[in-house]
C-alpha cells in the first residue's frame, strides 16, 4: 500500500487475469488482462486497469461495490427488468454489490476500477 497519490495510467504494463469463466466468452478471443494500481493490505479496496475480450455473464448478485471509468471498448448492462444500458468510452458507472446484472462486453472492453468490498 502507498500512501503517496499518483496518476492511475489507462495504459498500463498488464498481467493476464483469470477472473473470467472461460465458459463466458463469446469469442475465439479469451484475453484478460489486468494491472493493480492500488491495494489495501486486506485488499478490501482495490483499484486498477482490467481489460477483457467480448463475454456475456448472468451475474445475480454483483460480489463487490465497483465504480467504473470506460477507456475503450463497450459494454451493456441489463437489469432485472429488461432495460438495457449501453455504454462505451468516457462513461462512468457503478454497480452495488448484490445488484443483480447481465454484464455483456460486446467490443473488448478496457476499464479503470475502484471496488470496496
Amino acid at each position: 500500500m502507498t500512501n503517496i497519490p499518483f496518476l492511475v495510467n489507462p495504459q498500463p504494463q498488464m498481467d493476464v487475469s483469470d477472473m473470467t469463466s472461460p465458459e463466458v466468452f463469446t469469442s475465439a478471443d479469451q484475453t484478460e488482462l489486468n494491472h493493480t494500481h492500488f491495494s489495501t493490505d486486506d485488499e478490501s479496496i482495490l483499484s486498477g486497469t482490467w481489460e477483457c475480450a467480448p463475454c456475456r455473464e448472468d451475474i445475480p448478485a454483483y460480489p463487490v461495490h465497483e465504480l467504473m471509468t470506460i477507456v475503450s471498448g463497450k459494454i451493456t448492462l441489463t437489469h432485472p427488468d429488461g432495460t438495457a444500458e449501453h455504454l462505451g468510452a468516457g462513461d462512468t458507472f457503478f454497480i452495488s454489490k448484490g445488484a443483480p446484472v447481465v454484464w455483456e462486453i460486446t467490443q473488448t472492453l478496457r476499464k479503470i476500477y475502484m471496488i470496496a468490498t
